[in-house]
Parts: C-alpha cells; sequence; structure tokens
C-alpha cells in the first residue's frame, strides 16, 4: 500500500501549493520594499527573488506532469467547489513575480504579467460564473473564495507601464466591489453558522489581505494617501490586530498546507505599513514596520520548517 502512495505523489499533488509561490512572493516583495525604504540589504530581496522563481517553476513543473498524467485528477480539483478557488493562485503567483521583477528585469515582469492578467481574468470569469450556474453551499464559503475574484485588484501594482490607467482601474474596481460582497458573506457564515474547517482556519488570514493590497494598488494608481487610501490601510491593520489577539485559535492547528495562506497577507500588510512610513516619516510606523517584517519572517521560517518535515514523513501529497 506505501508503494501505491509514493507512485501516486503526483496523482495527490494539490493545486494549493501555489500558496507557496504566494507566501515566498510576498515575503521577497517585502524585503524589496525594506531595501528601497529602510536600508536593508538588497542581496536579501535579490536572493529571495531567485528562490521564489525556482519554487514557481518547480510547483508549475510538477503541475503540469499531474495534468498529463492524471488529468482526471486536475479536473477534479477544478470543479471542486473550493479548490476551483486555488486555481487564481497560478495567476496571481505569476503577477507576484511580475511585480517581484519589475524595477530590475522589465522584461521579465512583463513575461509574467501579460500572461498572468489574461489567465486571471478568465479565472475571474470562471468561477463567477460556477457559483451562478451551481448553488454553493454555505459551508464551501470561506476566505479563499477571495483569490480568484478580489486577486484583481493586484494586477494594477504591477501594471503600470503595461497597460492604460483605465483598465488597470478595471480590475482595481472588480477587486474591491467584490471584496466588500464577498466579505459579508463569509463573514455571515463564520459568525451565524458553522465554523471553518480546521484545515481552512489560516485562510482566515486572507481578510488581512484585500484591504492592504488594496491601499498599495490605490497608490500606484493615483499616488495619493487621501481619506479612501486611509481607510483601506487601517482595515487591513485591524485584521492584523483582531487575528494576532486571536492567536491562542492557532497555536493547536495540525499542520495543511494552507498554513501558507498565514504568509501572504502578513506580507502585504508589511509592505502597507513601510508604504505609509515612506509617505509620513513617523515613528510609530518605522516601529510597526520593524514589527511587521519580523512577524512575516518568523512565519515564513515556522512554515517553511512544518512544510519539509510533513513532507519527509510523506504526510503531503496523499490521498485525502
Amino acid at each position: 500500500m506505501e508503494v501505491l502512495k509514493e507512485k501516486n505523489r503526483v496523482k495527490f499533488f494539490p493545486i494549493m501549493m501555489y500558496a507557496i509561490v504566494m507566501g515566498m512572493s510576498g515575503l521577497t516583495v517585502t524585503y524589496q520594499k525594506a531595501t528601497l525604504w529602510l536600508n536593508f540589504p538588497a542581496i536579501i530581496g535579490n536572493s529571495l527573488m531567485y528562490i521564489t522563481t525556482l519554487i514557481f517553476l518547480l510547483i508549475s513543473g510538477i503541475y503540469i506532469l499531474k495534468l498529463f498524467i492524471y488529468p482526471n485528477a486536475v479536473k477534479n480539483e477544478f470543479i471542486h467547489p473550493v479548490r476551483i478557488n486555488f486555481f487564481a493562485a497560478i495567476s496571481i503567483s505569476m503577477i507576484l513575480l511580475a511585480i517581484i521583477y519589475k524595477e530590475s528585469y522589465p522584461t521579465i515582469s512583463a513575461i509574467f504579467w501579460y500572461p498572468g492578467v489574461a489567465l486571471h481574468f478568465y479565472l475571474t470569469m470562471h468561477t463567477i460564473a460556477f457559483w451562478i450556474r451551481d448553488n454553493q453551499e454555505l459551508t464551501h464559503s470561506n476566505p479563499a473564495w477571495f483569490i480568484p475574484i478580489v486577486g484583481n485588484v493586484l494586477i494594477p501594482i504591477g501594471g503600470i507601464g503595461f497597460a492604460s490607467h483605465g483598465v488597470l482601474i478595471y480590475f482595481f474596481s472588480v477587486g474591491i466591489f467584490f471584496w466588500i460582497i464577498l466579505f459579508s458573506l463569509i463573514l455571515n457564515r463564520i459568525i451565524f453558522h458553522h465554523q471553518l474547517v480546521v484545515k481552512f482556519m489560516p485562510t482566515l488570514f486572507i481578510f488581512i489581505a484585500p484591504p492592504a493590497v488594496g491601499f498599495i494598488a490605490y497608490f500606484k494608481l493615483f499616488e495619493v494617501i487621501d481619506v479612501f487610501a486611509m481607510i483601506l490601510f487601517n482595515i487591513g491593520l485591524f485584521f492584523t490586530f483582531l487575528l494576532a489577539f486571536m492567536y491562542k485559535s492557532f497555536l493547536k492547528i495540525q499542520f495543511f498546507i494552507s498554513w501558507w495562506a498565514f504568509v501572504f497577507p502578513i506580507a502585504a500588510m508589511s509592505i502597507s505599513t513601510m508604504l505609509m512610513y515612506s509617505q509620513f516619516n513617523d515613528i510609530a510606523l518605522l516601529a510597526l514596520s520593524y514589527v511587521m517584517i519580523a512577524a512575516t519572517t518568523t512565519i515564513v521560517l515556522i512554515v517553511i520548517y512544518q512544510t519539509i518535515l510533513h513532507m519527509s514523513k510523506n504526510e503531503i501529497c496523499i490521498q485525502e
């Protein structure tokens, strides 16, 4: 039986593995901006850039292999009411890589950005159509629903110079609009109905990402921090404080690959805080920036350790 499991390791390679790329991309951009705004050594961000790219290529290679060898397994994930949302992690990973390379290698950035945006546009439409065509169970709703739809707010951050202002505002508008709608639906489920399945508890951190990323995208588009920008930043900060306050709820959670959902939102809030500091030069924002960078780095190290540990025990990429 164990031999059979080993042979089918690729078959059970989950689409959620792209959350690793999202998390590492967030860490990379965090240190790139720390170099720009806090005088951190550039070698950290540069090294993470290549490591993240390698991880993306490795995961993509394995998933493409799965597509050719076990196409039905991929199809089953694509029509799964929960896993379908993680397919957008592929396009978001490409958009994040475009952001990572934007300043240093704009040509490589464009190679990631254009197909990433095209794929994300398709996945946005497909996911919403999927929700409309097939009745969704309330228990299927979780913060991962933000990934394919609200992920649109990421597109303007790396898209300046690649597309017109109007096109970028379109994606920003779609992301913000559906963030409000989905947030209301998911909060209603969490408060008034059954709690999230334990393996999806880390996805609560995704609540931080839309306002934090939205704040960065808004600044990129309009180069101003006005009332709306401040509201986005402070909502992201509120959810960061709330989840920190709830830390005991996460300490005893068994490891799942969904732990990587912790990382990107915290990284997004770190970048937002550093951006605020760069504009206002406030000592409190500086202190918070260091705290957020330390928190992001610590969480990444913990999750990397747990991922490697459970891989060594053959507890990842198995049939659930």
